[in-house]
């Protein structure tokens, strides 16, 4: 018999939401320190369709740019607050944590962030 792999939790969590900003933000510092842009609040929007799209889930439109919005501020605050080189570091870890068995202070503080981004006062119930 195969074991059956839980089903993942619902999109609208806010354990999933705070993992998609993280993600997100991890994604944008790498396209930032890559290539010296940073996506757009629709780019990220449809990564996060795509991403949730492969696990059958989906959010509205206004909630995936609400993330990504939140995604692009804690990006943004971060490579303005670090040398490209400390960026960089955290960029590594941050890519690093998305595999659910990486151990990290700096992820799990940056996860933290995430959920009190969640938390703002511009959060969409």
């Amino acid at each position: 018999m195969i074991p059956q792999t839980p089903p993942p939790p619902p999109a609208d969590g806010r354990g999933t939401r705070a993992a998609l900003i993280f993600a997100l933000a991890a994604e944008r510092l790498s396209i930032w320190y890559e290539h010296g842009q940073w996506p757009t609040e629709a780019q990220g929007a449809t990564l996060v369709a795509d991403w949730l799209g492969r696990t059958r889930r989906s959010l509205p439109l206004a909630e995936r740019r609400h993330l990504s919005d939140l995604s692009d501020q804690l990006a943004r605050r971060i490579a303005g607050s670090l040398s490209r080189e400390a960026g960089l570091y955290a960029v590594h870890e941050m890519m690093e944590a998305l595999d659910p068995n990486y151990e990290s202070d700096l992820a799990r503080a940056l996860m933290a962030e995430c959920e009190s981004l969640l938390d703002g006062p511009d959060t969409p119930e």
